[in-house]
């Protein structure tokens, strides 16, 4: 609910619930990849339904972040290092919610949105950088890209968000299809409870959407989800 409201598919958190349970990080990258496809499919369409869509932008960002996200997912990390990786993803998560919750750009008014002036020359560039990331942790980038995009006034929170959004879905996509490719988790790995996963997923989506495009954002909640992310990057790390 709270990441569809946003554009973003909920990777990170979906990583950080798992962490905490104590899932086998040979399970959380598919399993997050693949309820990222999903969330960000239907909060693309939403977004795009409101005209919170620039194709030229997105593509721009795809152009780099696709292959990347296809070679970072083809490749098997060691147990250790993807958590010590997931770990470093997560506290910087934390730290983007709990700016996010404060920040005056996230806190407009959502009728003023400003112009969409991403650089199309430099954003193949990022979209790489995230891509990789992107790929190697089972996520969909967007909590790199968000930041970035809001950080250098390139667009408003609603304009990000329909960037991020399609930007994750086809990110995801590269992913799980490197590793698919490349051999570094099976379609066996990918556990039967995605399923029921992805229902649940979709009816906070649905909420989530509808939060996102009319009204204002709950700081509680995200404050409240930077600190579980903070718990799970404990854990990873193994500070808690």
């Amino acid at each position: 609910m709270f990441y569809s409201s946003v554009g973003h598919a909920g990777a990170s958190g979906y990583l950080a619930a798992m962490a905490i349970v104590g899932v086998a990080p040979e399970l959380m990258r598919p399993t997050a990849l693949t309820l990222n496809i999903v969330i960000a499919a239907f909060t693309t369409w939403r977004f795009r339904g409101a005209r919170f869509f620039d194709a030229k932008i997105v593509g721009a960002f795809l152009a780099g972040s696709v292959p990347l996200a296809f070679i970072g997912g083809g490749i098997k990390l060691p147990s250790e290092i993807y958590k010590l990786l997931v770990g470093v993803v997560l506290l910087c998560s934390a730290t983007y919610l709990v700016w996010r919750s404060y920040s005056k750009r996230w806190q407009s008014d959502p009728a003023a949105e400003t112009p969409v002036t991403v650089p199309i020359f430099i954003a193949p560039f990022i979209g790489a950088a995230v891509g990789l990331l992107s790929g190697l942790t089972g996520t969909g980038g967007g909590i790199f890209l968000s930041p970035i995009i809001l950080l250098m006034a390139w667009a408003g929170p609603k304009a990000t968000a329909g960037i991020a959004a399609p930007f994750i879905m086809v990110n995801s996509i590269g992913g799980l299809s490197g590793g698919l490719y490349k051999g570094s988790f099976a379609l066996a790995t990918i556990p039967n409870a995605v399923v029921p996963l992805c229902a649940a997923a979709l009816v906070g989506a649905v909420l989530g959407t509808w939060l996102g495009l009319y009204k204002l954002s709950n700081r509680l909640l995200i404050l409240t989800l930077a600190f579980v992310m903070l718990i799970a990057s404990g854990k990873l790390l193994g500070l808690t």
